[in-house]
């Protein structure tokens, strides 16, 4: 592999500037190593933000973070195949080994060798104290498998690095505008195609190969159409089989990430017509929502405290309090702290990315809208997506 072989990479300053941040917190928890798996580039953000190669197909990539040493990588591949790269590879930067195994989460007694690599390795550095990133979420034979090393202690350093990657650099922010752009330009083809006859479906492959064509390389599109009265739901593609009609309306979730690999959100409602008046009214209502809690972001703001507010500012309006996830973090996961729900921990700081998409579905309509803003030293950025706030009626 080559550096022509990648569409679009992370500068070796902006990776250099992550790695010492890391390695200083790690001093400060006696850290030798961490250990961090992704699956996908979906939700496997450690490993993108760590190395700018992230894990795909729901083939494991474990990464080991050393902290006075390039990393050790273990992932799909022949049995006992290495590569020693000397931190010096100019595609996979900062790595020392590769180890390789044919690991599947579908067999399960796979998993126990690739489990076995990350051990052998943290063994042969030397390792005595290692931080877990997500251990609730590791497979457990991966989290045995370390845990049985007798002479290691385990940690979890979750928070360690979450509350560096949370907070964005320069160069972070700016592929963070850049995935709002393409999402804003993917909203508008869609706005030109969508028409009746169509299946939900070809509306979603419309948008996936604009968003593609803009340079995204992956991501969520979710919607479905409804005659009025019926609420659009958010649908995967398996069930995004029917037909849309004249006077029906359509709701579509755009969450594919930007040149870079950051990711952002953007959920709007279309209409093959004239929006009724119900469904005027319901979108004013969540973007009133969702300006409510614009107004209470700020740095030191506690998410839970957010989250309260929220759930009471809907029941003074006469609508149901938050069951779902309606704000989060956002970077190179689709979903990444800080949560603004009432068991989260951290502390709003500036240049955070924060998806807003309050949101209710009273079976008649679903009532949302989605967009993302940053956090800045006073309180929180213009809207970082322009497509107006509206329902889009498309004649």
């Amino acid at each position: 592999m080559s550096t022509q072989d990648l569409i679009t990479s992370t500068t070796m300053a902006e990776l250099e500037r992550r790695w010492a941040a890391v390695r200083q917190a790690m001093q400060t928890q006696n850290l030798d190593a961490l250990v961090m798996q992704g699956r996908d580039d979906w939700l496997g953000g450690y490993v993108r933000w760590f190395t700018d190669i992230w894990a795909t197909n729901g083939y494991p990539r474990t990464v080991i973070f050393y902290a006075d040493r390039p990393m050790s990588i273990i992932e799909m591949g022949a049995f006992g195949a290495t590569r020693h790269l000397g931190g010096t590879d100019p595609v996979h930067r900062g790595v020392d080994t590769m180890a390789f195994t044919p690991a599947f989460f579908s067999v399960g007694f796979t998993p126990r060798d690739h489990a076995k690599l990350v051990a052998d390795d943290l063994q042969a550095n030397g390792v005595l104290r290692v931080g877990m990133l997500t251990p609730d979420s590791l497979p457990n034979s991966l989290v045995r498998a370390v845990q049985d090393i007798s002479t290691l202690e385990t940690h979890d350093a979750t928070d360690l690095v979450d509350e560096i990657k949370a907070v964005k650099s320069p160069q972070e922010l700016d592929q963070v505008r850049a995935a709002c752009a393409l999402q804003d330009a993917v909203f508008a083809s869609v706005c030109g195609f969508i028409k009746p006859g169509l299946r939900d479906i070809d509306v979603i492959n419309h948008a996936q190969a604009k968003a593609h064509q803009l340079g995204s390389d992956n991501g969520l599109l979710l919607g479905s159409s409804a005659p009025m009265g019926v609420a659009a739901r958010f649908k995967p593609r398996q069930l995004q089989g029917r037909t849309l009609q004249a006077g029906e309306h359509f709701s579509l979730l755009i969450e594919v990430n930007g040149p870079g690999g950051m990711y952002a959100e953007i959920a709007r409602t279309m209409v093959l017509g004239q929006a009724t008046q119900k469904l005027q009214d319901d979108f004013a209502a969540v973007k009133a929502a969702q300006d409510h809690t614009l107004s209470l972001i700020r740095p030191g703001a506690d998410p839970a405290d957010i989250a309260r507010a929220h759930d009471q500012w809907m029941i003074n309006h006469g609508l149901p309090p938050e069951t779902r996830l309606y704000a989060h973090g956002q970077g190179y996961d689709l979903v990444e702290r800080p949560l603004i729900r009432a068991d989260e921990t951290m502390k709003l700081a500036a240049n955070m990315n924060l998806a807003v998409h309050p949101g209710y579905d009273d079976d008649t309509v679903f009532a949302v809208i989605c967009d993302n803003y940053l956090v800045t030293e006073t309180g929180v950025s213009d809207c970082l997506h322009q497509t107006p706030k509206q329902i889009f009626e498309i004649t």
